[in-house]
């Protein structure tokens, strides 16, 4: 789960294994239009340089100075541009460290004030302002859907909660093979929120609603939409005032369907295959699948792509430290009542997988981390707090896949939480990973 939660960013829909856990945070669509000039080479000399810029070993936290060249020879393998780690652990130190380049070809570091695009992360946002709703009595947790949005297909049997614990069973849009051929065409196409629903709402359920579990972007849209239906206000300006100006996430947005920037400092964002290609595998085929390095040729520049196609489930833009910030909050309900954040955390029952579990809007991952990841064309991101230990985790890269098809922010994580678990003396499950769409 922490490889497509850790992945449900591309085209919102795959889904990830983390340690042994299928996680879902991907969006799964994952527009790539454009192509670098850089050469592998460059990307590899890029990131050799990083250790250039830190602190002395010596000054490092200990579980810093074995991460870090597991973290180097992750970069060259998985041919990451670049990437921002963060982790801080009470008793055993705070580290953060910038990785490679912003852009290939060119010599441009990643800088921690870099803006990112934070994919499924944002589905955390979406998230808590429902939650915050239903604090003021606007609306009910188990509440049908049609109640809001008549228009819903079978509405009256799906409840608000079911949407945000992905157990409505409604069709992910993101997986429509129709609409990632729009995304790869035409990719500064604006998505209206009515257009993306009415894609998942054409196709048969997965499932009746509270039979199973199903990460559907078509699920945290629709949420967007009733929260712009109660407040009366766009969901940009309700991330606002709800949640970054109360937590002082400054550099945090939501931005508007028509825009596709992203706000100074940023890196550019790439990406290997097509939203199509992606539907199949994230992992490369024919001769790239032979030599998944070099070989498979350099990655589509995307940065420009229009994300309005993920709006609620995976628009929005942060920074690192934004993110951190944010790590605490959602995990411990800063902008929640005790009633709802306990809510929140009721896990899915049956857990999409052995070792990731899935709330509403959050999920908590092997090492009791607790948050989200996000993977938009670009872009893969992983957001995580450990309450028992107060220890926070933030990965962010601009890539959305490897060449093998795994997911960079993830797989650093992945290394992270082995290294601290081995730290404690404690054990971490391991798993291969597997992509689903």
């Amino acid at each position: 789960m922490l490889e497509r939660l850790m992945s449900i960013g591309h085209g919102l829909s795959n889904v990830v294994v983390f340690v042994g856990a299928t996680l879902l945070v991907c969006l799964t669509a994952s527009a790539c239009s454009g192509s670098t000039s850089s050469t592998s080479e460059e990307t590899t000399n890029a990131q050799a340089t990083t250790a250039e810029t830190t602190s002395d070993d010596l000054n490092l936290p200990a579980y810093a100075r074995d991460l870090r060249p597991q973290i180097e020879e992750q970069m060259t393998n998985l041919r990451i541009p670049g990437a921002l780690v963060y982790v801080d652990v009470p008793g055993e130190g705070t580290w953060s460290q910038a990785f490679g380049t912003g852009t290939l070809g060119a010599d441009t570091p990643i800088t921690p004030d870099d803006h990112f695009r934070i994919g499924s992360n944002t589905k955390t946002f979406t998230g808590t302002v429902i939650l915050q709703l239903v604090d003021e009595g606007k609306l009910g947790l188990d509440d049908p859907v049609s109640k809001y949005r008549p228009e819903v297909p079978n509405g009256e049997n799906i409840t608000i909660r079911q949407l945000l614990n992905m157990t409505s069973g409604l069709f992910n849009y993101a997986e429509d093979e129709d609409f990632n051929d729009i995304l790869d065409t035409d990719p500064q196409k604006v998505w209206e929120p009515e257009e993306l629903v009415q894609i998942g709402f054409q196709h048969k359920p997965d499932f009746s609603p509270g039979d199973d579990f199903h990460y559907s972007n078509t699920n945290t849209v629709l949420l967007g939409m009733i929260i712009e239906q109660l407040t009366g206000q766009p969901l940009e300006k309700e991330f606002q005032d709800r949640l970054f100006v109360p937590l002082g996430m400054n550099n945090t947005l939501l931005p508007e369907r028509s825009s596709a920037a992203i706000p100074d400092p940023h890196p550019r964002g790439y990406m290997y295959q097509t939203n199509v290609e992606s539907l199949n595998t994230s992992e490369l085929q024919g001769e790239k699948a032979e030599q998944a390095d070099e070989s498979a040729g350099e990655p589509n520049d995307v940065t420009d792509d229009n994300p309005s196609w993920a709006w609620a489930a995976g628009g929005a833009i942060s920074t690192l430290n934004d993110l951190i910030i944010w790590a605490k909050a959602d995990a411990t309900g800063a902008l929640l009542s005790p009633q709802a954040q306990q809510e929140r955390l009721n896990w899915v029952s049956p857990p999409p997988s052995a070792d990731v579990q899935y709330g509403l809007a959050i999920a908590e991952f092997p090492g009791s981390f607790i948050g989200h990841d996000g993977q938009l064309p670009g872009f893969n991101s992983f957001v995580g707090y450990q309450p028992q230990k107060d220890a926070t985790i933030v990965v962010v890269t601009n890539v959305f896949s490897a060449p093998d098809g795994s997911q960079p922010a993830n797989q650093i994580t992945k290394t992270i939480i082995k290294e601290l678990a081995s730290m404690s003396g404690e054990e971490t499950t391991s798993a291969e990973s597997t992509n689903s769409t």
